[in-house]
């Protein structure tokens, strides 16, 4: 699954670090999620939407 977690991660000047803290996960996860190696969970990308503040299919697009 396409996303677009790197770009909304950069236009807030936060590292890999940063957002995984914020989402209590690991720097690896959050680099596998922005790669397409590795597709969030269900709960995890509603985290990862309501800290960006966006619907979940505005951060994640089909392929």
């Amino acid at each position: 699954m396409k996303n677009r977690l790197k770009v909304l991660r950069a236009e807030r000047d936060w590292s890999q670090e940063d957002l995984a803290r914020q989402l209590e996960v690991s720097r690896q996860s959050v680099n596998a999620i922005e790669t397409g190696r590795y597709d969030p969970s269900l709960p995890l990308a509603f985290r990862i939407a309501e800290l960006f503040g966006m619907p979940i299919e505005s951060i994640f697009l089909r392929d």
